[in-house]
């Protein structure tokens, strides 16, 4: 990381006085007795310019409806709100999601009637009010990032550009490449359903409280095609799950669980073109999608 992306964005310059500034941050949270804990994952952007910045990442559109999950006290809400067509937050905390609407009347009143917010656990949540989200951007703690991320790929099929603002170490790990050392599960997982690629970093000092960690921006584009493969994406992710568990071993070994056998594990390998000692590490999710497929039928027991 340069130098250059380490800085906190800056507090000066152009902004809308209806975004949140770091006086505004700290006044809600005390008259909503709210105290960041790091149980929740709790540490909100009180830079303007970073919000905005993370809104220009996304490519947010004025046609765009945009999904959001843990908003917060609404700091990424309010620049989402300037760019967006419409934005749904996600909120499990009961003080903040009781607080959001609100802030949104006082701050950007003109925009109140283009706000919804869903009060629940974002893992919970099947439906969303509306219409369909084309995008989701998202300040994730870093505990939930992941499950909460492809959970939501998942659901909302229409999601077709992700922004994420995740801890620098999970980033990496998503947008990881086949032969990197941190590409696993999550990398994977991701390919799945997007192209996803770095973009950018967050400096620790526009957040309060700072947190312990640099931040990082990943960028998910789904994909115009889903990945050709006669099996299912719980048949594929079988696959990657029991090829990273042992992420040491060979796949003939690491596999031997989810085939039967290492016998039974190689015969799938070889039928999907991929080398018996490769580990998992350096597979593609197309490949990872042909082991799944010539995965060998069940034994049945002897009578």
């Amino acid at each position: 990381m340069s130098t250059a992306e380490q800085q906190p964005e800056s507090t000066t310059g152009t902004t809308s006085d209806a975004l949140l500034g770091p006086a505004d941050i700290r006044e809600l949270a005390a008259v909503l007795g709210v105290r960041p804990t790091k149980q929740k994952g709790q540490n909100f952007v009180i830079d303007a310019n970073t919000v905005r910045r993370i809104v220009r990442t996304a490519e947010v559109r004025p046609d765009d409806v945009v999904v959001e999950v843990g908003p917060g006290l609404g700091s990424l809400t309010l620049a989402l709100l300037e760019a967006a067509d419409r934005v749904t937050a996600v909120e499990i905390d009961d003080v903040l999601a009781a607080a959001l609407p609100a802030t949104i009347e006082a701050r950007m009143p003109e925009r109140k009637d283009r706000f919804a917010l869903v009060h629940s656990d974002a893992m919970l949540v099947e439906e969303l009010p509306g219409p369909a989200p084309t995008a989701l951007v998202a300040n994730l703690p870093y505990n939930v990032a992941v499950p909460v991320l492809l959970t939501m790929l998942d659901r909302f099929p229409t999601i077709e550009r992700t922004l994420v603002m995740v801890q620098a170490e999970v980033a990496d790990r998503l947008a990881a490449k086949p032969g990197n050392k941190v590409y696993g599960v999550p990398s994977v997982k991701a390919n799945w359903y997007a192209d996803v690629k770095r973009a950018g970093s967050i400096g620790r000092n526009v957040f309060w409280p700072a947190p312990n960690v640099d931040s990082g921006l990943v960028s998910l584009v789904r994909r115009a095609e889903p990945i050709k493969t006669t099996a299912s994406k719980a048949e594929v992710f079988a696959v990657v799950d029991a090829a990273f568990a042992q992420r040491r071993k060979t796949l003939r070994a690491a596999l031997a669980g989810w085939a039967g056998s290492a016998a039974r594990a190689e015969q799938a390998l070889v039928a999907a073109g991929v080398s018996p000692q490769a580990r998992g590490e350096s597979l593609t999710v197309e490949e990872f999608a042909a082991i799944a497929e010539h995965k060998p039928a069940a034994e049945r027991p002897a009578l």
